[in-house]
């Protein structure tokens, strides 16, 4: 069983480690960096989000550049604050359990908790290191990621990638445990440690038949969520919908907006959804994973939006935004490196 799981790691590019991935690609973003003379060169992607969005960036700052009425309720908590104080706040703010508790500058789902009770708030509070976010549980029924970018010359621009989300879960047959369901998951069972260290202490417990428990609420491919592509359904209706968001400041040029929705034609009308999150230039273009494509077809998706990241950047920079010098992204990258680090040790 061992060997099996190697042997599908090995030849499923989708399970391989970011950096062997993304590897055989370096000589092309570094020609991009010498054609710019500026190793951030795409700092200037995004011009009002922090290093273009590559890493690092807060969410608040994403959320303050968005349609209020398109954003989640969202109250942000100082880990210091004493808990009554945090207590005092959200309940002011009129939240009420449940409800999401994720870093203000987070990546990967990590610390990405749906909180249910009092208890597991103020465990949260007392162990969580850094600014958080609690915000509204989204539960419209469809949750959705549409890649977009725009030249800043252009009044309209390209939706590259629209694909469905279904969250990592698992239902139960009335007989099996959370453990041999886990074990029997397609992408669960290659994620057991993960697995064993958030739910390790229900692996006993048995799901009655067609019970659905969720193993993650965090929407990624990081954290096992499973996507559809959803690119015959790229239309005009979805790009001005787009085109809109795009020029509500005019500085959202390049990235990938994770959205919940009553239903794609809701969306596609502008009504009935939600943006639970803007990724600028450091987003990846999602649609490559769980569509079947061939690595190389993937390759030419990455390399296509790295041309378009490039072009956005230096029309930028030529037009009054400047690339980061060398030392200030160095030393942006090492503090916010060591955040996630930090994130992950209590994740």
């Amino acid at each position: 069983m061992r060997i099996k799981k190697i042997f599908q790691r090995l030849t499923n590019w989708e399970l391989w480690n970011f950096y062997v991935l993304y590897s055989p690609l370096f000589p092309v973003w570094a020609w991009y960096c010498i054609r710019s003379w500026s190793i951030w060169y795409f700092s200037s992607s995004n011009p009002t989000i922090t290093f273009g969005g590559f890493h690092g960036e807060g969410k608040k700052e994403m959320y303050d550049q968005l349609p209020p009425h398109l954003v989640p309720r969202t109250k942000f908590v100082m880990h210091d604050w004493p808990y009554e104080e945090v207590k005092k706040k959200i309940d002011e703010a009129g939240f009420t359990f449940p409800f999401i508790v994720k870093p203000d500058v987070g990546m990967k789902g990590i610390l990405f908790r749906k909180i249910d009770n009092e208890e597991q708030l103020k465990k949260y509070h007392e162990r969580v290191p850094v600014e958080y976010i609690v915000q509204d549980l989204v539960e419209m029924p469809v949750e959705v990621s549409v890649f977009y970018y725009r030249h800043p010359t252009q009044q309209s621009g390209v939706v590259s990638g629209f694909i469905d989300k279904e969250l990592l879960q698992v239902k139960g047959d009335g007989v099996s445990t959370l453990q041999q369901l886990i074990g029997k998951h397609p992408r669960a069972k290659h994620r057991m440690p993960e697995m064993e260290h958030r739910h390790g202490h229900r692996f006993d417990r048995v799901l009655h038949e067609e019970e659905t428990f969720y193993l993650s609420y965090a929407g990624n491919h990081n954290r096992g969520a499973h996507f559809t592509n959803l690119y015959k359904e790229i239309d005009e209706n979805l790009l001005k919908v787009f085109d809109e968001l795009s020029h509500y400041t005019d500085k959202f040029f390049y990235g990938r907006y994770d959205i919940k929705t009553n239903s794609i034609e809701d969306l596609k009308q502008g009504k009935n959804f939600l943006i639970l999150e803007f990724n600028g230039c450091g987003a990846e273009p999602n649609h490559i994973y769980d569509c079947n494509m061939s690595i190389w077809k993937a390759y030419g998706v990455i390399l296509h939006h790295w041309k378009m990241l490039f072009r956005i950047s230096r029309y930028n920079h030529k037009n009054g935004t400047p690339y980061w010098s060398f030392k200030r992204g160095y030393q942006y990258l090492r503090n916010a490196n060591r955040h996630f680090k930090l994130l992950e040790k209590y994740d």
